[in-house]
Parts: C-alpha cells; structure tokens; sequence
C-alpha cells in the first residue's frame, strides 16, 4: 500500500530558512542528492523527479543562528524506495565522511544528519507494511542498532547518483512544547492517529502508516518558538485528499480556536507551538509550486 497517496493524508513538501544559499544548496545537492527545480537569488525550490517540489530553502536577509532548546524541527525525514536504495546512500555518506547517527525502529532502518545550519535530516526506507507489528491500534517502534553491514550487503555495482525519482518525503518530526496540547492539535484539529508512543514523543498517521507527523518535547516542557527570523522550519505541507477532507479539518480547527489564514484557494495554519502548516489537496492546481513568504 502507497501511504503517501489518496486517501490517505500526507507530507509533501518542507520549506527551511538556511543563513547561506549557495552553501546549503551545494550540501544537498553533493551530499543529499536533489536537483534544483527552480532558483533565485534568495531561495531554491528543489526535487528529485525534476517535477515535484520536496524541499524549499530561503536565506532571508536578517536571518540568525538556529536557536537551542525551542520549538520546531527535530528532522524531515527522506523515505527511499527500499534497502538497496537506501545502501547506495549509505555508502555514499560513508565515503564523504558524513558525520551519521541511525537507527532500526522495527518499522524502517534509517539513517540521521544534519545540514550545514543543524536543520536535521532522516533518510530511510520502509520495511514491507506486512512485517509491523500492531497491537490495540498501535504499532510497535523502538531504536536499536542498525544492521549496518546487513544494508551494505544489498549493494550493487552501480554508483551512486543523486537520489531516485521514487524518493518522497516519508515524515516530518517536531519539537513541542507542550505534548498534551499539540496533540490535540494534530488529532482532533488536522485529523491524524496516534499510532505509537516513546517516552516524551507520539507518533501520527493516516491509513495505518507507522508515522506521518511525529511530536516530542526533548527540548523541553514550555520550549519557546524559535524567533520568525531564525535557522530552522518555515513551514511544512499537509496534503488532504479531497476538498471536503479539508473543509472538515478547517471547522474542526476552528472549533480548535486555531489561527488559519487564507491565500487564494491556499489555507495556512499555526499549532500551539508555531509551527506552521500548508494545507493543500492532492492534486490541485498550485499545491506543487505555492510556497508562503
């Protein structure tokens, strides 16, 4: 099953502030492996089937250091098509002396880094859908070693060369600062499922995914947003599959009290920790280029 597709809802796309354009754009091309999709002098719209948008990096002018301990990104996270994809990769990383964490969580092997402004990033792939294991509605996780040698095992001859056309944004991971409250944010307002749980973390999905959206407070309880003009998130894309999925997420976030604004036929809104979301539709015109300044 495609978890990233109708009818399910989804993450497609990850806008960061960075502090140097031409610096980030070199690391995520040379050592991530997307291909710039559209450029100007202050930002780049990148991709890796020349077509969809995956991620968008801005340099405002005023920009700052990213900031400790707040709200914001923990990591997005880059889900390859399968072992063998997510092998080249390593082995790539390996040989340019990428500083790496990783991590089998029963679900996926994964892999962790960081960019040049500590914007942190996961690639991973999926183990198959039929091998997780559920109980009670709740998928079992954890983040033990990493079989490394296993992963390199799966390598062929063939080089490594940019990331493949199938590559989709897997998740996005958030620091909170309140579990509680984002929670209720995400379920009751954005429509999600609590699917798994670490200590001070939730996981959230739709359609039996092991997590679309994950929430923690390991920055700590009450962390503050970081300021509009610091390193860090921008804003991230929920995608839903219909119009009236949306229009029923944007009463029940009203019913929330939550901030949301319009622009054109584009909805945005804020969770209570200042994170800020896109709420597109599959398929519709704009969702793939609309980027909120």
């Amino acid at each position: 099953m495609n978890f990233h597709e109708k009818p399910n809802t989804f993450v497609n796309l990850v806008e960061l502030k960075v502090s140097n354009l031409a610096r980030s754009l070199d690391f995520y091309q040379t050592i991530i492996g997307l291909k710039v999709l559209q450029k100007t002098d202050s930002s780049a719209v990148l991709t890796v089937n020349g077509v969809s948008p995956l991620l968008t990096i801005i340099e405002p002018v005023d920009i700052i250091a990213k900031q400790p301990r707040t709200s914001g990104l923990y990591h997005f996270a880059l889900l390859l098509p399968n072992r063998k994809e997510l092998a080249k990769v390593f082995k790539h990383l390996i040989e340019l002396n990428v500083l790496l964490g990783s991590a089998d969580h029963l679900v996926s092997e994964a892999l962790y880094l960081t960019d040049p402004d500590g914007n942190g990033i996961e690639m991973y792939a999926d183990r198959p859908a039929n091998t997780w294991s559920w109980e009670n509605n709740l998928v079992k996780m954890a983040s033990v070693q990493l079989d490394s040698r296993g992963i390199l095992s799966e390598l062929e001859d063939k080089e490594w060369d940019y990331l493949p056309d199938s590559t989709i944004l897997g998740h996005i991971h958030l620091h909170v600062s309140n579990l509680e409250e984002a929670a209720e944010f995400y379920t009751n307002g954005l429509g999600f499922h609590i699917v798994s749980h670490y200590p001070q973390a939730l996981f959230m999905s739709s359609g039996g995914y092991h997590h679309h959206i994950a929430i923690n407070t390991w920055n700590g309880e009450g962390a503050a947003s970081p300021k509009d003009n610091s390193v860090g998130l921008q804003s991230y894309r929920i995608v839903y599959p219909s119009e009236i999925e949306r229009l029923h997420v944007l009463e029940q976030l009203h019913k929330l009290g939550a901030t949301v604004t319009q622009k054109n036929n584009s909805y945005l809104t804020i969770d209570p920790s200042g994170n800020k979301i896109q709420l597109a539709i599959y398929g519709e015109e704009g969702c793939y280029d609309y980027t909120i300044r």
